[in-house]
């Protein structure tokens, strides 16, 4: 095991941590979610695909795409055997494509170092090409039933409130954090895997970033910073992301073309979508750089394999 893994999955839960834990998984026992990523029988690499297309990205856009991927590539073996170029098509338009060019190279992974199955060890997870520290963490959790914090944004921003008595957590996540999180486990793994879901979900549901639902939060009467007056953030205001005319609009509507064309386009079809030229070339040669798209001659353009 990494360092990591030994520091942060090994912590004994202390009592006091725990018991927030406890009545998280309580809390989640009656207002989780029926999503189908979580039903019995769910694979692991079904499991895999649901979280590398949740980040970033809302439940109700990931559900249909989620189940049309599935639907057509129930392994990783089938994925593999694929061009990369289909993949990026059936991410349709969930945004940031890279995803799923990185789910491509995990399957052939899978395929190559281990027959096809995703491992359940989690070196061997964070070994897979574009797998990080969340998403490895997140499927040996959810489809194996190991005792691992998972932290994203909403676990982190509730471990921050509820723990460490701050509005805001920091951008990034700490081996300070893991551990942290890791102490709100309970010791037995199946319980641990459960109280992650639950954490995951108290976040994005109820502690959420703006205006959170002290009140109906299971942790209110435990929460340090409910506690302390529920004191402002001291961080800079962090404003949502435009995305009209940005470069990833542009980058959006190129791939959009060579999505619905299903054969190689000229330079004078993606011409037609923006008008800016520099910024237009600017995107595209992002693009090409990303692997999302390949030149195949001077002015021709396709999906990658395709």
């Amino acid at each position: 095991m990494s360092s990591v893994t030994t520091a942060a999955s090994a912590t004994a839960p202390a009592a006091g941590h725990q018991e927030l834990g406890r009545l998280t998984l309580e809390w989640f026992a009656a207002a989780a979610r029926d999503l189908p990523w979580r039903r019995p029988g769910t694979t692991p690499w079904a499991v895999l695909v649901s979280e590398v297309m949740l980040q970033q990205t809302p439940v109700a856009r990931v559900l249909p795409v989620w189940e049309a991927w599935l639907a057509r590539w129930p392994t990783p073996a089938a994925l593999a055997s694929e061009p990369a170029g289909e993949a990026v098509r059936a991410w349709g338009r969930l945004g940031y494509p890279r995803r799923a060019l990185r789910l491509h190279q995990a399957a052939g992974a899978v395929v190559e170092r281990h027959g096809g199955e995703i491992p359940a060890d989690l070196d061997e997870l964070l070994a897979l090409p574009g797998i990080g520290t969340y998403t490895a963490r997140a499927v040996a959790a959810f489809a194996f039933r190991q005792r691992h914090p998972v932290v994203d944004v909403n676990v982190r921003r509730l471990y921050a409130r509820a723990v460490e008595g701050l509005a805001d957590p920091p951008a990034t996540v700490s081996r300070r954090d893991l551990a942290g999180v890791a102490e709100l486990l309970p010791a037995e793994p199946e319980a641990a895997a459960m109280t992650s879901a639950a954490l995951m979900e108290l976040g994005a549901l109820v502690c959420v970033a703006r205006a959170p639902r002290c009140p109906a939060c299971p942790l209110w009467e435990r929460c340090t910073w409910v506690a302390a007056g529920s004191p402002p953030g001291t961080g800079p205001a962090r404003r949502p992301q435009g995305y009209a005319g940005t470069d990833r609009q542009v980058r959006g509507r190129l791939l959009a073309v060579l999505r619905d064309a299903h054969h190689a386009v000229g330079a004078d079809l993606l011409d037609q979508v923006w008008d800016e030229p520099v910024q237009r070339a600017r995107a595209l040669a992002g693009l090409l750089a990303d692997g999302l798209v390949v030149q195949l001659s001077p002015g021709v353009y396709a999906l990658p394999g395709l």
